[in-house]
């Protein structure tokens, strides 16, 4: 197979101030091409970086980038000049919250945006810069193909107990859920383990962890999740670097 038989897709993880991105070329297998960051979005001399598979930079640049368009700008325009004539197939984006509705890797659409825009209060430091992402690719490439992968999703077949708090049921109708987040996380640790301890491992009782500036933790089995820390917002569970994590309710009466 050839490079121009290749399917070019950019990821896209975008935060307050910055955007992590990846190329991959999808042939008979997936191959990674690059890895960047575009930081300090909104600050002055904001870094544009962008590496190789072999941890090489290809460029490094300080550069004033206003807002999320004009950071996706600079990403385009520098991946038109390393690859001229090889143009993207579409673009995934981590989506940290997906509501009821969304339990897979969805097709974006206006109406998916505007039920992300319904979601920001229970997620309001992630999904506005998300969402903002989303609208910057739509206005530079208008028929790009853009897909959104949710978080959540790896945790919405839980067992209905582990999904419900003890409220009562009308409060669960109105869509007050364990949601559980860190999905593409977990997701991607099971096939991980897949990989590398064999299927009976992977399926069996697991136990893992995600630990960084958020953490959580999720029971799977069978490689689905059955319970895990984290519950209607990303704020609950564990005690994290700037989240206090669960506390009593009586603190907040207090």
């Amino acid at each position: 197979m050839t490079d121009e038989e290749h399917t070019r897709i950019l990821t896209i993880n975008s935060g307050s101030s910055s955007l992590k991105f990846a190329l991959y070329h999808m042939g008979r297998s997936e191959r990674l091409m690059l890895t960047g960051s575009v930081e300090r979005i909104g600050l002055r001399a904001g870094l544009f970086q962008i590496k190789d598979t072999e941890g090489d930079v290809l460029i490094e640049q300080h550069l004033d980038l206003p807002d999320h368009d004009a950071a996706l700008k600079a990403l385009f325009e520098w991946l038109q000049s390393y690859a001229p004539g090889r143009d993207l197939h579409a673009v995934g984006h981590r989506i940290v919250h997906g509501g009821p509705s969304y339990r897979q890797p969805h097709l974006i659409t206006s109406k998916l945006v505007d039920t992300l825009k319904d979601l920001v209060p229970l997620a309001p430091n992630h999904l506005p810069h998300e969402i903002k992402a989303i609208q910057a690719v739509s206005r530079s490439y208008p028929t790009l193909v853009q897909v959104a992968c949710f978080d959540t999703a790896f945790h919405r077949h839980m067992p209905a107990l582990a999904q419900l708090y003890p409220l009562p049921r009308h409060v669960w109708q109105a869509g007050v859920a364990r949601y559980g987040f860190h999905g593409l996380s977990y997701e991607y640790i099971v096939q991980e383990l897949r990989k590398e301890a064999g299927a009976q491992v992977a399926n069996g009782r697991v136990i893992i962890a995600h630990l960084g500036n958020g953490a959580s933790m999720a029971a799977v089995r069978n490689g689905k999740s059955v319970d895990t820390t984290m519950g209607f917002t990303p704020t609950g569970g564990l005690m994290m670097s700037t989240r206090s994590g669960d506390l009593d309710p009586g603190v907040i009466l207090y």
